[in-house]
């Protein structure tokens, strides 16, 4: 994603790297308009040559959703959500900020995550069914895979129950494992 949400700011780079002014690509998109999304990526992509990025922005924006970001805060994030999913998640970041009080809860790739000092630490992402959540270093997962017997492990996620009892020592030992693994590579 651009570092800018607004799908706008695509716009300079289509028109260069296509050669063409954004009026016509919205012109040949109009086109496939009644198709379905993957239709007119495909369209996009195959007969345009447009990267799935730009492609994206372009059919989005022509289908009314001109922002990327869809929540500025953790609030925002939980009154999205069910009322078992809003205080499981929000269980996990109390729990989090308590244990690292000077790492913040930011929104990024429209999901919260923990951060400290620039460095996202682990995120959470709310599905129909359950809740995954994640370590940002991937490699921490096969490190704590024999305490993550009972729940479901992906390669980068841990899918949890949408009313798990969070546990706390799991979450915050798998944080604490990447701070030290960070400080033994920078120290």
């Amino acid at each position: 994603m651009a570092s800018n949400p607004d799908r706008a700011s695509f716009f300079p780079a289509i028109e260069k790297r296509y050669g063409k002014p954004m009026s016509f690509w919205f012109r040949e998109l109009a086109t496939v308009s009644d198709e379905r999304y993957p239709v007119q990526m495909a369209f996009l992509q195959e007969t345009h040559g447009f990267s799935r990025a730009h492609a994206n922005a372009v059919v989005l924006y022509s289908r009314g959703s001109t922002n990327a970001r869809r929540y500025d805060t953790l609030e925002d994030y939980l009154a999205a959500l069910d009322a078992t999913k809003s205080a499981t998640v929000r269980e996990i970041f109390a729990v989090l900020t308590d244990r690292f009080p000077t790492a913040e809860v930011v929104i990024a790739w429209n999901h919260p995550m923990l951060r400290l000092g620039g460095r996202y630490l682990f995120g959470v992402s709310a599905a129909t069914g359950h809740l995954l959540i994640a370590p940002y270093d991937a490699g921490i997962i096969d490190q704590f895979r024999p305490r993550l017997t009972g729940y479901v492990v992906n390669r980068k996620t841990i899918r949890v129950p949408v009313d798990w009892q969070v546990d706390a020592d799991l979450i915050t030992d798998m944080i604490a494992a990447q701070l030290a693994d960070a400080a033994g590579r920078h120290g």
